[in-house]
C-alpha cells in the first residue's frame, strides 16, 4: 500500500506492507536512532513523535502514520545536543542505548509541562529503560536542562 507522511519535515511516499511498523519505516529512511529494544512496548528506545506527541513506534503501524507528521530525533538535533551534553554532563549517559528515546520524551515533556515537579517528571518518562543507572543522573540532568531553558527564555 502507498503511504504519504512527513518524516523530520520531508515529504515522504513509500509503498509499505500493511502490516509494517512505524520503527521499521522510520529506520528504512535513515533514522537509525529509532532503535528496537524490548518489543513489548516497555523500554521507550522506538520513541518518535506523532503530530508532536510520543509514541512508541514498535507499536504503531506505519499505515496508521499516513497523513501525519513523524519526528525523530534526527529532526530535532540542535535541541537533543543541547539536552545530550547536560545528560552526558550528569552522568547519565553510560552506555548511550537508551538515550534517544530518553531524549525524545524529555523534548515532548518540556513542550508540555509548565516547571514540572519530580513526580510528574517520573510519570511522564516512565516508560524509559535504562539498565545502566539508578536515573538520579537522569534526574539531575533534566533539572539542570530545564534551568537553563528557562534562563535562556528569560
Amino acid at each position: 500500500m502507498e503511504i504519504k507522511l512527513k518524516l523530520n519535515g520531508k515529504q515522504i511516499v513509500d509503498l509499505i506492507e500493511p502490516d509494517m511498523l512505524l520503527l521499521d519505516f522510520c529506520r528504512k529512511h535513515h533514522c537509525k536512532s529509532v532503535k528496537r529494544g524490548c518489543e513489548t512496548s516497555n523500554c521507550g528506545l522506538c520513541t518518535v513523535w506523532l503530530d508532536g506527541k510520543p509514541v512508541l513506534s514498535c507499536n504503531v503501524l506505519a499505515a496508521r502514520a499516513a497523513g501525519h507528521e513523524v519526528t525523530t530525533l534526527e529532526g530535532l538535533q540542535d535541541e537533543a545536543r543541547e539536552f545530550g551534553m547536560v545528560l552526558a554532563y550528569e552522568g547519565g549517559e553510560q552506555c548511550g542505548f537508551c538515550n534517544p528515546g530518553f531524549i525524545m520524551n524529555v523534548l515532548a515533556m518540556k513542550r508540555e509541562l509548565t516547571d514540572p515537579t519530580d513526580a510528574e517528571i517520573k510519570e511522564y518518562l516512565s516508560g524509559n529503560l535504562c539498565r545502566c543507572t539508578g536515573y538520579a543522573s537522569h534526574m539531575r540532568a533534566i533539572h539542570t536542562w530545564l534551568k537553563q531553558q528557562k534562563e535562556a527564555e528569560s
